[in-house]
């Protein structure tokens, strides 16, 4: 538990945001379909979420769908809105019971009026729990997520010269969370694909080959410490500069 960690490891990031990349390419190394990668990286949500609630980390994000992937196979993209369907039913009570708090990310167009119940029920169901916030990036963008709330500020008539970063902050759909001290990339690729980009200026990156379906606890364990060793200035110099 988040109690038993030692005062003497290095210190836990509080929000870690993780790109689920490579569920296609495991998938095909075991000559499988695509959507078997994506219910086997959606199996692997639970241990993630279990060791980061252990670590004493409050706040995770995960890559879900993105805005682009709606251009890929009509019948992929159909498998993961059930894919996620089928997640929020087999694992909302799990996680309530764990003191999970679930948000949602991204915009509810395009998803079936089922689909929109059932991410309404989850977030209703666990909006007052407290001891993880876990946030689902699912028809997400990054740009899109800027364009939100710029129109969110316009509407409510803000003169533009008392627009800051702070007003941005408060209309983005992570309001209220912490931005990123680390974001995870699983497959070996090393780019944001549009994934909190307004969030992430100053997160520290971490990158692996290990493909999604195959990232465990030890994996996070070992970003998470390198988080602990790295010297975050925030634009600033150290003492010994």
């Amino acid at each position: 538990m988040a109690d038993a960690v030692s005062a003497d490891q290095p210190p836990v990031p509080q929000h870690i945001a993780i790109i689920m990349d490579g569920n296609g390419r495991w998938a095909r190394k075991r000559g499988l379909p695509r959507l078997a990668g994506h219910r086997a990286g959606t199996e692997n949500i639970r241990s993630i979420v279990s060791a980061c609630v252990d670590y004493g980390v409050r706040y995770m994000t995960l890559y879900a769908f993105s805005t682009e992937n709606w251009s890929r196979p009509s019948l992929e993209v159909q498998g993961l809105m059930q894919i996620l369907g089928d997640f929020i039913d087999r694992e909302t009570r799990a996680l309530h019971e764990q003191g999970v708090h679930l948000r949602h990310l991204g915009r509810l167009e395009g998803l079936s009026d089922k689909l929109k119940q059932k991410v309404r029920y989850a977030v209703d169901m666990t909006r007052n729990n407290s001891r993880l916030t876990l946030a689902i990036a699912f028809n997400y963008g990054g740009r899109t997520d800027v364009v939100d709330a710029v129109r969110a500020i316009v509407a409510k008539g803000i003169p533009a010269e008392e627009i800051d970063e702070q007003t941005i902050n408060d209309h983005i759909s992570t309001h209220g969370m912490p931005d990123p001290d680390v974001l995870i990339r699983t497959s070996g690729e090393w780019r944001l694909s549009n994934f909190l980009i307004w969030q992430t200026a100053y997160t520290e990156y971490w990158f692996t080959p290990v493909f999604w379906p195959d990232f465990r606890p030890e994996h996070l364990k070992q970003a998470i410490d390198e988080y602990g060793r790295r010297e975050r200035r925030f634009g600033g110099i150290n003492g010994q500069s």
